[in-house]
This record gives structure tokens, C-alpha cells and sequence, in this order.
């Protein structure tokens, strides 16, 4: 999946605090936000494997949330929206195709890899790719909390996400051409 749906997806898990933590709202959405996107900087290395942590994100996710609801701050609820978010994005993307370039053409059976089984997940069906009219629709469902709930800066990013989204959806399968070239 795009990682501006990700993100989206990162800033609409923060809406669960409106009603018992408020105050914390923003500051979970911007964390939800970054760690939504952060996995896919591995694109610099190796794509869907170096901070892609399908179960280790989880697993930090467990007992920062415990520390944050035994003293929920700032700090403990920006870590634990970020692992949050990143380790949806990692799951997610099992559900988002394989991770090539071209994944419309089902040349790859790896979505993301399992680091303590030491083997690649196996793509599921769902989203067929990144940048997929669908992929834009996730991406403009989880919007929705970042345009209507949100102002000022975390609403504009949002709108630029979207806007970017929309771009890259037009455009996707005219990427590869450029890479290869």
C-alpha cells in the first residue's frame, strides 16, 4: 500500500482517544502518522524487510501500551501510537500485494518478511497493489479523521497525502518505465 494510507491510516488510529484522552489526540495522530510512514524507509535498503516487524512491532506495542495507560504522558503516548502504527503498516502490507515493482504482473509471492521465521509472508488478496484504485480509497476512507477532526498543520498534511495519492494512483503504472530506464 501507498505510504500516505499508512499515514492516513496512523492519524485516524489516534481517534480512539477523543473520548478518554483528548489531550493526547493530536500528539497520537502526528506519532500515529510517522510511524505509519516509517517502515517504508526501508525502500532505501531492502523493501518490506529491514523495518518491516509484522510481529516485533506488536510486540513493543504490548507493554508501551501498558505504560501508557498506567501513566499515560506525552512521551508515552507519541511511542505508543508510533509502534502502533507501524506495526498496522507492517500487517497491512500482507494485505497490499507483493513488493515489486511491477506487482499488477504476480512475478513475486513476497509481501513481507517474518524476521523470527526467516521467510517472506506470502501476499494476500485484498489490495492488488500500491497506488491501486483501492489502495486510493483506503488511503481516502482514513483520511477522513485527519480532514474533519483535526486543523491547521495535521489537516493539511492530510491534504497533501491525499492529494499525492491521487497523483501517484494516476501514474503508478507508468513508474516502472522510469526506473528501468
Amino acid at each position: 500500500m501507498m505510504v500516505t494510507t499508512h499515514a492516513a491510516v496512523g492519524v485516524a488510529l489516534a481517534t480512539v482517544l477523543l473520548p478518554i484522552g483528548p489531550e493526547f489526540t493530536t500528539t497520537a495522530a502526528v506519532a500515529g502518522l510517522l510511524g505509519g510512514a516509517f517502515p517504508d524507509l526501508d525502500v532505501l535498503f531492502e523493501h518490506r524487510k529491514t523495518l518491516h516487524f509484522p510481529v516485533y512491532y506488536w510486540v513493543a506495542t504490548v507493554p508501551t501500551g501498558l505504560l501508557a495507560l498506567v501513566s499515560p504522558s506525552t512521551a508515552t503516548v507519541a511511542v505508543l501510537f508510533f509502534l502502533l502504527a507501524a506495526a498496522v503498516h507492517s500487517v497491512m502490507d500482507v494485505f497490499g500485494g507483493p513488493r515489486d515493482w511491477r506487482p499488477w504482473e504476480h512475478t513475486s509471492n513476497r509481501a513481507v518478511y517474518l524476521h523470527y521465521r526467516r521467510r517472506w509472508l506470502v501476499p494476500r488478496s485484498g489490495i492488488r497493489y500500491d497506488g491501486a484504485p483501492e489502495d486510493l480509497l483506503v488511503a481516502a476512507v482514513c483520511s477522513l479523521p485527519g480532514l474533519v477532526l483535526f486543523d491547521g498543520t495535521l489537516q493539511t498534511v492530510t491534504i497533501v497525502g491525499l492529494g499525492i495519492s491521487l497523483v501517484y494512483t494516476v501514474f503508478r503504472k507508468q513508474i516502472p518505465a522510469f526506473v528501468d530506464a
